[in-house]
């Protein structure tokens, strides 16, 4: 018996709860071959009959595949969460994601200011950084990504897992996807209370097959509504990225999006400010700053928020030209200025992810009561 052919074999199980293949989704542990006795143990994120049934028959049927005289012993545990870990010292929810690294939350206090902008071109500045990474586009309401990333009129498949439907993202430029606009009419009205944007949203994290990821960029709806409360109880956010203009009612608006995440049962930590369209620059002038909107908005954010000032965004044509053509400005080498203010963006982000990983433990999943 062979150690290498059995990794192999139950690399081809899958976890219906996230349709990553066990071993890719580290889950399996102390594999042992001594023949005719194969054991391991699984370790799970939830421990119920059905799941636990179904995930030990799949094991034992790939390994009997490969050797049909072994016998196989598969022991389950579900990780001990941390003393003190959830809400009021309650026990840790299980990650739905567990094979995703960083979950990073790109909000705003207002519209307008190129919030989804931001989201897709630092999604695509990580990813040239050499990390694997992906998109989930939460704006229920003017979901952006299927225009900016060349994706309109496209469907995601659905693919079942053990009888179980499961979502498949669509790609762009490298990136898993997943929007609303996929799903809806683009011209169709999206009206929804509460819980139905609750589902959709846990629908996107729970049942898509987002493949091992660094970063999972959220691109947020506007403002501090349900979309932002579910995100939170459902998957442990890393850490938030503040987008605002440099005006004053711009900051003001952000302002309050600063302070949902610093509320004591969401403390969701900020990892900075990105100012867009911070000054306009001619492209036949591109020394030139004109600050059209005032100066200054982004360090005064950062400064109240306790964090940095990520970078600073450029109002030039060729970003409004690259979202409404699907091809994003950061891929536009052409204009190298534009390129290098996402990149720097990118790479702060990258910085002080690390940093926050390095001095926190991961943002616990809570409970938000009305």
């Amino acid at each position: 018996m062979e150690l290498s052919k059995i990794a192999a074999a139950l690399a081809t199980v899958m976890d219906p709860k996230t349709g990553q293949d066990i071993i890719t989704a580290n889950m399996v542990l102390h594999l042992k071959v001594e023949p005719p006795n194969v054991s391991f143990t699984l370790q799970l994120p939830k421990l119920d009959p059905e799941y636990k049934q179904q995930l030990n028959f799949a094991c034992q049927e790939a390994v009997l595949n490969v050797y049909p005289d072994a016998q196989v012993h598969v022991h389950m545990q579900n990780p001990v969460a941390a003393p003190g870990a959830g809400q009021a010292g309650g026990p840790q929810k299980a990650n739905p994601l567990p094979h995703v690294k960083n979950v990073i939350a790109v909000a705003s206090g207002k519209g307008g200011v190129g919030k989804s902008t931001v989201a897709i071109n630092l999604a695509l500045g990580l990813q040239e950084l050499g990390a694997a990474v992906g998109l989930l586009d939460a704006d229920v309401y003017g979901p952006s990504a299927p225009t900016m990333l060349g994706l309109q009129g496209q469907k995601p498949k659905v693919e079942s897992i053990y009888g179980k439907p499961k979502i498949k993202p669509l790609y762009a430029f490298g990136l898993p996807v997943m929007s609303t606009g996929f799903v809806v009419d683009p011209e169709q009205a999206i009206v929804l209370r509460g819980p139905r944007l609750a589902g959709i949203i846990k629908q996107f994290i729970e049942e898509t097959i987002w493949p091992p990821l660094d970063y999972l960029i959220v691109d947020l709806p506007p403002g501090t509504g349900d979309v932002q409360l579910t995100l939170v109880q459902v998957v442990s956010v890393t850490g938030a990225v503040l987008v605002t203009t440099p005006q004053e009612v711009a900051l003001a608006d952000a302002v309050k999006a600063m302070n949902m995440f610093f509320l004591e049962n969401v403390s969701v930590p900020v990892l900075g400010v990105v100012e867009n369209m911070a000054y306009f620059t001619p492209a036949e002038l591109p020394e030139n700053k004109y600050y059209i909107f005032g100066k200054g908005g982004g360090k005064t954010l950062a400064k109240k928020s306790n964090s940095m000032l990520l970078g600073q965004i450029p109002l030039v044509q060729s970003i409004r030209e690259g979202g409404d053509s699907g091809e994003p400005a950061i891929l536009n080498k052409a204009d190298e200025l534009t390129r290098e203010a996402w990149l720097t963006v990118a790479r702060n982000v990258a910085r002080q992810t690390a940093l926050r990983n390095e001095m926190m433990g991961p943002t616990p999943m809570v409970t938000v009561k009305s």
